[in-house]
């Protein structure tokens, strides 16, 4: 019998297994379907960094920066920290995270890849979970206290694209797969205005000097970039959670439609490479084969043997189109999927009245609000950091004190200089750090 049983083995659920590894009072067993720690594949571009410094993005640091799981440390262990150091670069490549997220999973005991959960059942005050071992070939059943779910988001894309009976449409998620199949095809379309879609477009762009086309267009009324200011990056912080949290539903879902700027745009020193290349090519004076189009709607994708037709909408202009292309890459983003096997618990679980997880303050969903915690399934109740790797430790840290029911790691409660909601405006600047643990 365990103490908390953890589903799915993205960052969050990573992070929390290595930050539990010195807390002996907790027995924790951690499953993933996978046969192995492999995040996002089909875009681990060789080029392409974390949008947030390696503080705050890898798996323990904000929680403790002590611990053997650091990427510090993990550069010191293979014999990189100074090379780090050299390069004078906060920001980690995308395959370098990759690569020391394998590094943690390997060294902890307690994640088993390749065993897929396919069943959640509540007996006699405990969790059963059944599990279907992959490398043994059979059920296995295990027991716990509680459990963290990390199942984490799946890619999106519109019902109108069939991508199982339309080869050559595909969610950026698989971009390096088809990637040589759209480069022998010599034309792409993008939809999507996020950093995926720009990074695969810069990924072509240098394809199109051996004249392949290239066409990106978005719904958004321009290519904007991610805010990044530091004033705006407190909106980030554990001070402006506990204000959203506390919110009307129905004001938290208005205010995510406000904030796209915050989680889903550009990085501004890849929309500013893109520009220059994009200039670059003009000095010959000759027409490049390369559209950008904002404010389109994508309605309707048709196909023609292997040829396909994307439907737009002028969105401002309030004026329908269509551009046709040999293949369609949609990077339409992710959203969270609740996993099957809570079917088994429906009845210990808490929804909102419209059907999503009722995401308590502390990360739990069920009934008793200390039992079973989400890791990334809390957006609606959170707000637009939960997907966000800056805030996985502190997340963590929640969740392992409320396991323990002690403080195993501080939590930083207030570490903005602004005040959210009046309940703060009397509160003196000098009690803005001190940490709070609510037992």
């Amino acid at each position: 019998m365990y103490t908390i049983i953890g589903i799915g083995l993205g960052p969050f659920n990573l992070g929390l297994a290595a930050l539990l590894q010195p807390v002996k009072e907790v027995q924790a067993l951690f499953f993933d379907e996978n046969d192995g720690f492999d995040w996002h594949p089909g875009l681990l571009l060789s080029s392409t960094t974390l949008q947030d410094p390696f503080m705050g993005t890898d798996l323990v640091t904000m929680a403790d920066p002590t611990s053997h799981f650091s990427f510090l440390n993990f550069l010191k262990q293979t014999g990189r920290l100074y090379r780090f150091f050299i390069r004078h670069d906060l920001y980690m490549l995308r395959n370098e995270y990759n690569v020391y997220c394998k590094w943690v999973a390997e060294q902890l005991s307690s994640c088993r890849f390749a065993h897929k959960v396919t069943k959640v059942a509540y007996n006699d005050e405990l969790y059963e979970v059944t599990v279907w071992s992959n490398c043994k070939k059979q059920e296995e059943t295990y027991y716990a206290q509680k459990l963290v779910l990390g199942t984490g988001t799946k890619p999106w894309v519109p019902s109108f694209a069939d991508t199982e009976n339309m080869p050559g449409v595909f969610h950026s998620s698989q971009y390096l797969y088809n990637k040589e199949d759209v480069l022998r095809k010599g034309e792409l379309t993008i939809v999507g205005s996020g950093q995926s879609a720009a990074e695969v477009f810069y990924d072509l762009l240098p394809e199109v000097k051996e004249g392949f086309r290239l066409n990106w267009f978005t719904r958004s009324d321009r290519f904007f970039p991610m805010e990044h200011s530091k004033l705006t990056l407190e909106l980030s912080s554990p001070d402006y959670v506990d204000y959203f949290y506390h919110l009307s539903a129905a004001r938290r879902k208005k205010i995510l439609t406000t904030q796209n700027s915050l989680s889903k745009g550009i990085n501004s020193d890849l929309i500013n490479k893109i520009y220059d290349a994009l200039y670059e090519m003009t000095v010959t004076q000759q027409k490049q084969p390369v559209l950008l189009k904002n404010s389109c709607e994508l309605l309707d994708i048709t196909t023609d043997t292997g040829n396909y037709t994307l439907h737009f909408k002028q969105i401002l202009q309030d004026k329908e189109f269509v551009c046709r292309s040999k293949a369609i890459l949609l990077a339409t983003g992710y959203r969270y999927n609740t996993p099957a096997f809570l079917q088994g618990i429906k009845q210990r679980i808490c929804y909102t009245a419209d059907g999503l997880l009722d995401v308590h303050r502390n990360y739990t969903i069920d009934i008793n609000q200390k039992e079973v915690f989400v890791q990334n399934a809390e957006t609606h109740t959170h707000g637009f950091t939960a997907p966000d790797l800056s805030l996985g430790a502190h997340r963590n840290s929640w969740i392992i004190n409320a396991i323990t029911g002690k403080e195993i790691y501080a939590i930083d409660h207030r570490i903005a200089y602004q005040q959210f909601g009046v309940q703060e405006a009397n509160e003196p600047i000098d009690e803005l750090s001190q940490p709070i643990f609510h037992r």
